[in-house]
């Protein structure tokens, strides 16, 4: 006697052989208490053919269930011949002349079944399958509502309904432990499947680990996007990886990168990939706070990744490396192809297109220390950050110069320091490299900017 839901649930076939074997005791003790009515001096043929017919379903009943208890359809099955036991209850009772005890005995299991097993609903059918039963037993032969106690009967109804009810509690006691013992199984299968997550997340970007693990994969589907991207290596790196040993230069290469990583999380932009000392950041592929702002957030991270390589230098002096590494930076602003590439076996997050060849051709152009971007990445920052024009480049892969800019720093955390200068108003464009600026060529620079501000004066009305 359980419910859709819940057999549904235990496809087993051993959940189904039980609840089998709980079942026939049922059957059986209502059997019994019908041949328990009989008076063998006066049987009658109706009783003889009754209880053979419930003798006979009891039998066929346990062995329909037992040879299909792997079959597909045994849940729909199982409920149907459950229901049929509850009519099968209500014929007993019915042909014990309700006598008291077994009346209750059984109502009161075929109460407990439904609602255990199967919950309302199934208490519903359950009592509707019961009353058949009783209407059935009607027609069959006209009962004798005694409603009091035979020694015969109740004894044989209560040897029965208490075989059930201890058979049932082993049997609950069983499925109790086994739950148990699946409950630990899989509190010990979640912290492996985590600790599994947490090792497979380091190797995903945390756009893609976070798209994966919420369900949103269709999130990084391909599509043309303007965005910032950059690209950094140490200098003279693949060299000094020939003189170091195995051990140094793995932890030298991971503390490098472990800085880097923390920087770019700080600063919400998103790692594309490490090619060994080499880093590719993109900024503006999701959760885009504006074009502007993404690009000031990529100047920010890679100022503050040049001034953590100054740190860096000091602690590997002191481990013996006497030669400082310093990095290069490249930053380009453009549209790309954003999203998913691969095959149905392996897919990989990235950028594709001109602008990022643009980034890596910059990055390589540049000095140690320096950071370069190009024009379009200079129109958008050059109000916040200070840049010096470094003229054009020639880049592998272009056809015409390149345009590039070297960063020098926040125009606020320079102060007195500052030697470059620039502004771009309508009617007025000015930069000034104080450090290009020849000796003695200052006076005349200092002449003509003194000319050039009085004549601004007298236009002051």
């Amino acid at each position: 006697m359980s419910d859709k839901n819940n057999v549904t649930k235990e496809q087993s076939p051993e959940f189904t052989l039980r609840q089998n074997d709980i079942r026939a005791l049922i059957c059986c003790a209502a059997v019994g208490t019908v041949i328990a009515t009989f008076q063998f001096s006066d049987i009658h043929l109706i009783e003889i053919l009754v209880s053979g017919s419930l003798f006979a379903y009891t039998v066929g009943s346990y062995l329909l269930l037992r040879t299909r208890s792997k079959a597909d359809n045994i849940n729909q099955l199982f409920e149907r011949i459950t229901m049929a036991d509850a009519a099968v209850i209500g014929l007993a009772i019915t042909f014990s002349n309700f006598n008291l005890l077994p009346t209750i005995l059984f109502f009161t299991m075929i109460q407990f079944n439904a609602l255990i097993n199967g919950g309302v609903k199934k208490w519903a059918l359950d009592n509707l399958a019961f009353a058949i039963g009783v209407g059935i037993s009607f027609f069959i032969r006209q009962p004798q509502l005694v409603f009091e106690d035979t020694f015969e009967i109740s004894t044989v109804s209560l040897i029965g309904i208490f075989t059930y009810f201890c058979a049932y509690a082993l049997y609950a006691h069983s499925r109790i432990r086994k739950l148990d013992l699946i409950n630990k199984k899989l509190v010990n299968e979640q912290v492996l499947y985590k600790l599994r997550t947490y090792k497979l997340s380091r190797y995903l970007t945390p756009t893609v680990w976070k798209a994966v693990n919420e369900g949103r994969e269709s999130s990084l589907k391909t599509e043309r996007k303007r965005v910032t991207v950059f690209f950094s290596d140490i200098k003279g790196f693949s060299e000094m990886s020939e003189e170091l040993e195995s051990e140094t230069l793995t932890d030298l290469l991971n503390t490098y990168l472990t800085e880097m990583a923390k920087i770019v999380i700080k600063h919400k932009g998103t790692i594309d990939k490490f090619m060994g000392d080499a880093v590719m950041v993109i900024f503006g592929d999701s959760n885009s706070a504006g074009l502007k702002t993404d690009c000031l957030r990529c100047m920010a991270m890679a100022i503050e990744m040049r001034k953590k390589m100054k740190e860096l230098q000091t602690r590997w002096y002191n481990q013996g490396i006497k030669k400082p590494l310093q990095i290069r930076m490249g930053i380009n602003t453009g549209y790309c192809t954003v999203g998913s590439f691969g095959t149905s076996h392996y897919m990989d997050y990235t950028v594709l297109g001109t602008h990022v060849n643009l980034a890596s051709r910059l990055e390589t152009a540049a000095d140690p220390g320096e950071i370069l971007i190009s024009h379009e990445t200079w129109s958008l920052i050059k109000d916040v950050i200070m840049c010096r024009d470094k003229g054009e480049i020639t880049a592998k892969g272009f056809s015409h110069p390149i345009k590039v800019y070297q960063v020098i720093d926040f125009r606020k955390d320079l102060g007195k320091h500052q030697s470059y200068f620039e502004q771009n108003l309508e009617g007025f464009s000015m930069h000034l490299d104080m450090e290009k600026i020849k000796n003695y060529d200052r006076e005349k620079v200092i002449d003509y900017l003194e000319n050039v501000a009085d004549k601004l004066r007298d236009k002051i009305p």
